[in-house]
């Protein structure tokens, strides 16, 4: 399980044609569940996206259980070889708001995830995610994974601020050993990154997953470590 955890998490919008992620929603847990509208939704929307069709309204929704919507992103509790996705997000046993935590409930259907936010005040990170921007910094274009930085499982990657990129202000680069672009921090934690990287903070990002038979936008997954000062 990561470190520096909240009790919320955001939920994420990518557009399909630009691939920038938007903050969209939160999604809260305490005694009961909340959900909100949050973030760059008024933004969103001008690029194309709209409500979720089972939450319509920007108000605040509140339910004793996981909202159905959201749960539904989940796999069944008792379909068969559930501890064993259950050992892979660091679970012991079922609990659907953990697993959309560790898992970000992602489908291969839309575009939308949740993510545990990297905070300011956040003294210890742990997060697990998928590289950005892969397919534009290689040549690989979506579909030939030759044209990707040679790149393997238990590599170290390292981070670089590009304050001069016109999409994101906080934007940060990530570089394979050799020094060549392998892909960029996702937006919707570039600021807590490059935060810390300004203050010099050590971290350690390492590459734990490569599949180089699925989407582009999957096709590199790290563990970014940043254990505080």
């Amino acid at each position: 399980m990561c470190k520096g955890h909240h009790g919320f998490l955001y939920l994420i919008w990518q557009d399909p044609r630009s691939r920038r992620n938007y903050t969209v929603g939160k999604l809260s847990k305490g005694d009961t569940f909340v959900f909100e509208y949050y973030g760059e939704y008024e933004e969103a929307k001008q690029a194309g996206w709209d409500y979720l069709r089972a939450l319509p309204e920007n108000k605040r929704y509140e339910s004793p259980r996981l909202f159905a919507a959201f749960a539904s992103r989940l796999p069944d509790p008792k379909r068969r070889g559930i501890e064993g996705i259950l050992q892979k997000y660091g679970l012991s046993e079922y609990d659907g708001y953990e697993l959309l935590r560790e898992s970000t409930g992602r489908l291969p259907i839309d575009t939308y995830a949740f993510i545990d936010p990297i905070l300011p005040e956040d003294e210890e990170v742990e997060r697990e995610f998928y590289v950005a921007g892969v397919r534009h910094s290689s040549e690989c274009l979506g579909r030939d994974c030759g044209g990707r930085p040679p790149v393997n499982n238990g590599d170290e990657l390292t981070l670089l601020r590009e304050p001069e990129n016109e999409h994101d202000e906080f934007a940060v680069r990530m570089l394979a050993s050799s020094g060549e672009l392998v892909g960029y921090v996702p937006r919707y934690y570039s600021k807590g990154v490059s935060d810390r990287l300004d203050r010099k903070m050590p971290y350690s990002c390492k590459i734990i997953g490569i599949d180089r038979e699925h989407n582009c936008g999957t096709c590199l997954k790290v563990r970014l470590s940043i254990p505080g000062m």
